[in-house]
């Protein structure tokens, strides 16, 4: 088998068989497929696409290239959630200990946030003490014991995409469907999960801002599920505005620990009952979506889902006392009150422009390598389609040095007008098996 051979099979539109793919990846992974080979490959795929079949092989021969993780001894059906990322996002901290606590184990590896997406881990990591680094074995008798453990991705986790990434990220191909579909999935299969629920962001603060784009990666991902044997399915979601009312990582976790004592934002809490009820569904928890929303109603009301974070962090040596006492977690040295310059609705906040400026203020990384200011970000007041009078406060600024230039940044996420704004769903579809 020779890469040039199949650069002008993929380059004339043909399609690779598995043996192919797994010759591609594995001699990639090895060092034995030079740069610029593999970035011709990665341009043909660009132009010329993948078979859901070529998809689904190039997932699973990256999931191979590394550790897999065996979950087995785990007791129950383990559903897996992922985000494709987005401003606000703060699904994980709800969702896996409202599921764990309806007795569904919830073993979950999440990763730090790259650009203006924050991670779950940097996110956790502002909880003094906690600690994501635990040996497989550890984790797996936490989850046997708790029903829930989050931990950092494995650096043996699909190493070939690790490689695979940073090439597209400078061949100008990051932007190829089936390239992002089996990048994602990869991880997700190694991670050792038996399905999954995707949360798949459309919108101005997503990494797929047009929905046809969104449904596409979403299909292929589904799709990538579905011929590896992992139930899935996923959630076409809303990100034309900052889910929830914060955006930064202490500033998330307090409002997780909100939204679990049943007073969060109401796009926050609606996103993660849907995610967490499809997950209920596909570990058999549940015969209906509607049935699971219920149960996880009553586990919010009864501050069950509450309960298992505060064991969560417990278990992984974090100080419990910050959910009663909020005020331990991270503090920035300044809060800026930006406030609106005349009355009218809030027509837009532009969940870009927001995530630029908190990634400006050091909640942010460029690089994998930088680090994480974890106290400052954003704390929003209004929404969108609320009424303001001028002056009204519409966010406030929290930072570790006196702004400026950000105080004008920040007033310019909001959009105001003297009509409401036409309303845009939470959740615009639903993506099975059967639509792929």
């Amino acid at each position: 088998m020779d890469m040039y051979d199949l650069i002008l099979k993929k380059r004339g539109g043909g399609e690779l068989d598995t043996e192919e793919i797994k010759f591609l990846v594995e001699n990639y992974t090895q060092g034995l497929i030079p740069d610029y080979q593999m970035a011709a490959f990665c341009m043909a795929v660009y132009f010329q696409g993948m078979s859901q079949r070529e998809t689904a092989d190039m997932a699973l021969a990256m999931a191979s290239s590394g550790m897999q993780y065996d979950l087995s001894s785990i007791s129950g059906t383990i559903i897996d959630k992922h985000s494709t990322g987005g401003v606000g996002d703060t699904t994980t901290l709800i969702v896996a200990p409202l599921v764990a606590s309806c007795g569904v184990p919830v073993a979950k590896m999440s990763g730090r946030g790259l650009g203006h997406t924050g991670g779950t881990i940097d996110k956790l990591e502002s909880i003094p003490g906690f600690t994501c680094e635990l040996m497989p074995d550890q984790f797996i008798d936490q989850v046997n014991s708790i029903k829930i453990g989050i931990i950092s991705q494995s650096a043996t986790i699909a190493p070939a995409d690790k490689l695979l990434y940073a090439l597209r990220d400078v061949t100008a191909t990051v932007d190829s469907i089936p390239l992002i579909a089996s990048s994602i999935m990869s991880k997700k299969i190694a991670a050792g999960a038996d399905g999954f629920v995707l949360d798949v962001k459309t919108g101005n603060g997503a990494f797929m801002r047009e929905r046809e784009q969104a449904v596409s990666l979403a299909k292929a991902m589904v799709s990538i599920g579905k011929e590896a044997g992992k139930p899935t399915v996923a959630l076409i979601t809303d990100m034309d505005q900052p889910l929830g009312y914060t955006i930064g990582n202490a500033l998330e976790v307090k409002e997780a620990i909100q939204t679990l004592a049943g007073e969060g934002a109401w796009d926050l809490t609606e996103l993660c009952l849907r995610i967490g009820a499809e997950m209920l569904v596909l570990a058999g928890h549940s015969a209906r979506p509607e049935d699971a929303y219920q149960v996880l109603q009553e586990k919010l009301s009864s501050g069950a889902g509450l309960d298992k974070l505060r064991e969560l962090i417990t278990r992984q040596g974090g100080n419990p006392a910050v959910i009663d006492e909020p005020s331990l977690l991270p503090q920035a040295a300044y809060q800026t009150v930006i406030r609106s310059e005349r009355s009218g609705y809030v027509k837009c906040i532009d969940a870009l422009k927001a995530g630029r400026l908190v990634m400006q203020l050091g909640a942010g990384r460029q690089t994998k390598e930088s680090s994480v200011d974890l106290s400052v970000g954003i704390e929003l007041c209004q929404k969108v389609g609320s009424y303001v009078q001028q002056d009204d406060v519409l966010a406030v600024v929290h930072s570790n040095r006196p702004i400026s230039g950000e105080y004008a940044a920040a007033l310019d996420c909001f959009t105001i007008s003297q009509a409401p704004p036409r309303h845009r769903p939470l959740i615009w579809q639903k993506i099975t098996a059967e639509d792929v």
